[in-house]
């Protein structure tokens, strides 16, 4: 039932590729939302042990950390290109989604609270599985809609100097070396840490 979660880029999902970087996201958010729903079934069987704790905690971790950090990415260098190239009902769609996320995020992460402190009951389980299935839906079809129109949009509207300037202040924010900054054919994650 434990997860590792990586908050940083894969090899090969990098600053340097900021479109590539924001789908390795979408990877690991469905895998997230994967062992939330693992967990649900986990705690039906055998209620909330050390690993539903674990799962549970992991969960937190990436929904707390990365995902907010990702959709901030996105509401800097998505939307605002997507609102230039007359698609601002697409935009205003996906910054609702955002908002939503958040709201059912709480709720969720409230139960994840209490299975990670051991004090989940096992008659919240069909509310919390329903709370849980709903956030799944939500970002399923958010994902979609990013992936197929809104960031082949914006890829296409947007010039190497855009790319670079977007991927170098994803890595501002989150801590990293700037991309100027970096030696050649070193990865982010190691230059982070310099």
């Amino acid at each position: 039932m434990t997860a590792t979660v990586t908050l940083h880029p894969g090899p090969g999902a990098g600053f340097e590729e900021p479109f590539e970087m924001l789908e390795a996201c979408h990877q690991r958010v469905h895998r997230m939302l994967g062992l939330l729903q693992r967990l649900a079934a986990h705690l039906r069987e055998s209620g909330a042990d050390a690993n539903a704790q674990q799962a549970a905690r992991d969960v937190m971790r990436y929904f707390d950390l990365a995902a907010p950090a990702h959709h901030e990415d996105e509401e800097r260098h998505v939307l605002p290109r997507l609102r230039q190239g007359d698609q601002a009902v697409l935009a205003d769609r996906l910054h609702d989604e955002h908002a939503r996320m958040a709201t059912t995020w709480a709720a969720v992460r409230a139960d994840l609270v209490r299975v990670a402190e051991g004090g989940w009951q096992a008659t919240e389980l069909d509310a919390a599985a329903a709370r849980w299935q709903a956030m799944a839906a939500l970002y399923a079809a958010h994902i979609e809609a990013e992936e197929s129109a809104a960031y082949p949009a914006v890829r296409k509207s947007a010039d190497a100097a855009a790319l670079h300037a977007m991927g170098d202040e994803m890595a501002r924010r989150r801590g990293a070396s700037p991309l100027s900054a970096r030696r050649p054919g070193r990865p982010a994650s190691s230059q982070a840490r310099q």
